[in-house]
């Protein structure tokens, strides 16, 4: 190798190593909240104001995650939480693959435009759009249900223009095959479009998952009783007005966090793939 040579591969792995440190460094500020809130969530409050390592060694118990459970209705909670989460991702799955097939694969008069109008509402913020499906969540008696929860959160034009980007990418000698064996666009979509969507799908899954679970604004306004109440608006009312157990509530934060982590390392791999993909045509 030529000295021109070494000199470039030596640049090379110089560059490299400020890389790595640079992301190591971004990774230990990133992962310094939640190693406090962790060590927080299995101490008492008192620790939280004087967190030595003597101290949190001393005082490491599991009384704060009994509290949340034993002094509030938390298991209910959890489980709203979870159904609103799971039923809007599933809903957004099916809806958001549906049109995003449509508008990748079916001809109609004014298709592209009808899609630039529809990717148009993305630049709408919600606060002008939430007061109108509240009005219209009330005239339909759907206030305090899980349907009012739900349903406005099925619809998603990030998701429609995720999915069709994936859906334009599939080979369509693929489709054209299974339509000269008899099969319709219904089959077509279920059998063959969908399976080969898994990394859109993914991503979308994890995205929608975690706008549910995390969402606090829409649940605010129209679930008012505690049976219909999610886990981010449990979190705010344990943030009292002069007073804060911070221990109780980074042990409920820590709760909320845990679904949201197994959702993405169980997608993780498609997760990539699909974010890599959305915008390869």
């Amino acid at each position: 190798m030529n000295k021109a040579g070494k000199e470039s591969k030596m640049k090379t792995k110089k560059n490299n190593v400020v890389v790595y440190i640079m992301l190591i460094l971004g990774a230990i500020v990133m992962i310094i909240p939640f190693v406090w809130m962790t060590i927080v969530a299995f101490t008492n409050q008192d620790i939280t104001y004087n967190m030595t390592f003597k101290n949190v060694i001393n005082a490491w118990s599991l009384d704060n995650f009994k509290n949340i459970f034993t002094s509030y209705n938390t298991g209910r909670y959890l489980f709203n939480s979870m159904f609103v989460a799971i039923v809007t991702t599933l809903g957004q799955i099916l809806i958001c693959s549906m049109s995003g097939f449509v508008f990748a694969r079916i001809d109609f008069k004014h298709k592209d435009k009808i899609f630039l109008l529809y990717l148009a509402t993305m630049m709408i913020p919600i606060q002008a759009t939430i007061i109108p499906q509240y009005i219209l969540m009330n005239k339909m008696n759907l206030i305090n249900t899980f349907t009012a929860l739900v349903l406005p959160g099925m619809f998603s034009a990030f998701g429609t223009f995720l999915m069709r980007q994936h859906f334009a990418n599939i080979p369509k000698a693929l489709e054209e095959a299974a339509c000269l064996d008899g099969a319709g666009f219904i089959r077509v979509f279920f059998q063959v479009m969908l399976p080969l969507a898994k990394p859109g799908i993914s991503v979308l899954a994890v995205t929608g998952f975690m706008a549910a679970w995390n969402d606090f604004l829409w649940p605010l306004l129209v679930s008012s009783d505690d049976t219909h109440t999610t886990l981010p608006l449990f979190l705010s009312q344990l943030q009292g007005r002069w007073y804060v157990n911070w221990s109780e509530l980074m042990a409920a934060t820590l709760i909320s966090v845990i679904p949201i982590l197994i959702v993405y390392l169980f997608a993780q791999r498609y997760f990539i793939e699909g974010i890599q993909n959305t915008g390869i045509k």
